[in-house]
């Protein structure tokens, strides 16, 4: 009866258009081409997601974790499942959790997972839903969740039944483990994770309680035995799985797990519901005893569809093909899954940098900041459609700096990962603060910039290569592939987003040095290539300088992923002044379009994803914004697997065509203004927060007169003539009409 009444409420819902924004998601867009995203079952910003695990123990996979660099749990060229892990990362760049995996099979107990895993057949995934087939045990398995639990439904068919919990495979470079058997209905322990990028100091334990929804006629645990040497004559257990049957004391090691036989009926379901916490196994308890809908699993897909439902409905767009309307749905769920919550339901969390137990009472903590890459328009989208969650997360980063002392830089579960370029915290809360996200502690956040601005190298976490940015302007190319371009252009960017927040709290000395500051990137400006280029510490520039070298990932003096053309444009914040310097508007332009003509653009690299929308800067060039953003989008964007053009970076590249599809961008943070380009929808419908926002909502409508109508003739902004190609932030919050008029 429960199953049948969460059928027909599905029913009901789809029939009254309830579930029209969920229809347009596509879980597998960035599954391939290494876009690093999976279609586990998530909720809008879980803290646990239920994903396929399969790339791991068989020659029958495209990829294997362990064969090369590898950061996702899932691959959509991959066929050989070894189980369901419980918390996962999702377009990212390297590998770090995916853990705790539950493994249903038939028959003996097996706990090598190159033995027990299956082939797998019939994906299905929708937002909060994920289901297989696997071939080997003719099981049928599906997945959902809740912020933080995950709930399996395992179709069985008559014999020996197993559910095993693998503790010892994982995405992570961590190992060690915790399990204990509470008794034949559940089990408890924890997982090490961590050395995310292969970086020390970023390790974090993370807690679970399993429940089952039968109790199980055996149980046991096993770990995996060393290989011995003298002693390998008197066991049969050398280097082999020991298994423990009816243990229920804690077992501790590296390759340990756990499994639970059940006799089965044909077709018999058997559910498992698995809370985590980062804080304790107690608070895990809490996790699931909370949020436990007591074995229903339909009722838990059906509360995450209606929260994704709800979710995604801030955004309504109409016209357009099925695909496009799939691209953009699906880049807007895949900007809802980092960052993540990590406070438990009694509000507690983890301390940055410690093992501290803090807690939260007003708003939510988040976790998983990847700030080189979302603080170019990630965090102005969601100040845009979801300002309450940009708000918790500007509080988040503030607090971490109270609690360790430093803003964070690539956050993980509380943790510093060191990871990529700069002092990207910076842009991220003041282009909040200006855009109307002022309630958090700004006296804090302002002296924790000041502190990353000005504290000498050696005390300085965020800015180790200081001295001489301060001194001289720049940033010396001292070893061969130091990234010293990289690092002093991501100064420039926040120096000038702190003289906007000083300027802001009317600190006007302040604004005056951080602003001088950050136009020193004109010290990188070599004339006789017109370019950016690495200088060394005696002011010269680096000789035999190939400003095409750093292509797919090739190491490049003085640039991080990247070549000088990917970099040189990227000063966002004074782009007048780099037009003078390539010599006026006319060089400008045809430096720029050259970028695009000759295949120097990468799509897939933030430093130039900006680039399409410098054409704005220069009156009579806007065309070209326009020709060059729907050429990107139909040739980078697909409603399918490899739909994203590389990795997403938690949301960067799924932010990148949501905006442009809805024909605005953010070319700067901390310029509230956006780009305009000409939008892919007849209708765009953005529904405003009342909290923040004066208006209701903003509408933005498209006339075409004929299909492919592409370039901008006239717009209009609540009935009168707009001739800038740019809008404010500001215009849009108080609610209203842009109308665009198009022609060939």
């Amino acid at each position: 009866m429960k199953r049948l009444s969460g059928i027909l409420i599905l029913f009901f819902l789809s029939i009254n258009g309830f579930a029209q924004f969920v229809d347009y998601v596509n879980p597998f867009i960035g599954t391939t081409n290494f876009g690093t995203t999976n279609p586990g079952a998530i909720v809008p910003r879980g803290m646990v997601s239920v994903s396929p695990f399969n790339v791991s123990g068989s020659d029958l996979n495209t990829y294997d974790k362990d064969a090369r660099w590898w950061s996702t749990p899932y691959s959509w060229d991959n066929s050989f499942l070894t189980g369901f892990s419980h918390v996962n990362l999702s377009g990212v760049g390297c590998p770090d959790l995916g853990v705790i995996l539950l493994m249903p099979t038939t028959g003996e107990v097996n706990a090598d997972h190159k033995a027990y895993g299956s082939i797998m057949t019939n994906q299905v995934a929708t937002p909060g839903y994920y289901a297989t087939d696997l071939e080997k045990y003719e099981i049928k398995a599906e997945l959902s969740s809740t912020k933080r639990t995950g709930i399996s439904r395992y179709t069985f068919p008559k014999g020996k039944s197993n559910v095993l919990l693998n503790l010892g495979l994982g995405l992570t470079n961590e190992t060690g483990a915790k399990v204990r058997i509470v008794n034949n209905q559940e089990i408890e322990g924890s997982r090490m994770t961590g050395s995310f990028c292969y970086n020390d100091g970023s390790e974090r334990p993370v807690y679970f309680v399993a429940r089952f929804s039968k109790k199980a006629e055996e149980f046991g645990v096993w770990k995996k035995m060393p290989e011995m040497q003298a002693e390998s004559a008197w066991t049969d257990t050398d280097g082999q799985f020991k298994y423990y049957k009816n243990y229920t004391q804690e077992l501790f090691g590296d390759e340990i797990g756990a499994y639970f036989t059940f006799d089965t009926n044909t077709n018999e379901q058997i559910i498992a519901e698995v809370g985590v916490s980062y804080v304790s196994i107690a608070n895990a308890r809490m996790n699931l005893n909370a949020e436990s809908n007591q074995f229903d699993f339909d009722k838990t897909r059906l509360q995450a569809s209606q929260e994704w439902n709800s979710t995604l409905s801030r955004v309504k767009v109409e016209g357009g093909t099925e695909d496009q309307k799939t691209i953009f749905y699906t880049a807007l769920y895949h900007t809802q899954i980092h960052p993540n919550i990590i406070n438990d339901v009694n509000g507690q969390y983890p301390a940055m940098e410690s093992f501290e137990i803090r807690e939260t009472k007003d708003c939510n903590r988040y976790t998983v900041f990847s700030l080189w890459d979302t603080y170019r328009n990630f965090h102005p989208l969601m100040a845009l459609l979801y300002p309450q969650e940009q708000q918790d997360m500007v509080r988040s980063m503030v607090d971490m700096y109270k609690e360790s002392g430093w803003l964070p830089k690539w956050e993980l579960n509380s943790k510093e990962t060191h990871v990529m370029e700069g002092d990207p915290a910076i842009p991220v809360i003041v282009d909040s603060y200006l855009r109307g996200l002022t309630d958090f502690d700004v006296d804090a956040a302002y002296s924790a910039m000041v502190k990353s601005a000005t504290t000498e190298g050696k005390n300085n976490k965020l800015r180790p290569d200081i001295n001489h940015y301060l001194a001289k302007g720049y940033v010396p190319l001292v070893e061969e592939f130091d990234n010293s371009v990289s690092h002093a252009l991501e100064y420039y960017i926040a120096d000038w987003n702190l003289a906007q927040f000083a300027k802001a709290l009317d600190k006007k000395e302040d604004y005056k040095k951080f602003l001088n500051q950050s136009l020193r990137y004109k010290e990188y400006f070599d004339h006789k290539f017109g370019m950016i280029r690495p200088r060394l510490k005696n002011g010269g520039f680096l000789i035999n300088f190939d400003p095409k070298q750093g292509e797919n990932f090739e190491p490049s003096p003085g640039f991080h992923e990247g070549t000088a053309w990917q970099y040189t444009f990227c000063v966002p914040h004074d782009i007048k002044g780099l037009t003078q310097l390539m010599g006026g508007k006319k060089n400008f332009v045809n430096k720029l379009q050259m970028v695009f003509d000759e295949g120097l653009f990468d799509m897939a690299n933030e430093p130039d994803i900006h680039y399409p929308y410098l054409f704005n800067y220069t009156k009579g060039e806007e065309w070209r914004t326009q020709k060059e953003v729907h050429r990107l989008i139909d040739t980078y964007y697909k409603n399918a697997p490899d739909g994203i053009p590389g990795n997403d970076d938690c949301g960067t590249l799924s932010a990148w065509v949501i905006y442009s599809m809805m024909g605005i961008y953010p070319v700067c943070p901390g310029d509230t203004d956006y780009a305009i380009t000409s939008p892919v929808f007849d209708k765009i419908t953005i529904e405003l927060d009342p909290e923040f926002h004066k208006g209701k909502s903003f509408e933005i409508l498209t006339h075409r007169k004929n299909k492919g109508d592409l370039f901008i003739d006239k717009m209009m902004i609540n009935g009168k003539k707009q001739n800038s190609y740019f809008i404010t932030h500001k215009t849009i919050s108080e609610g209203g009409k842009l109308e665009f008029f198009l022609k060939k």
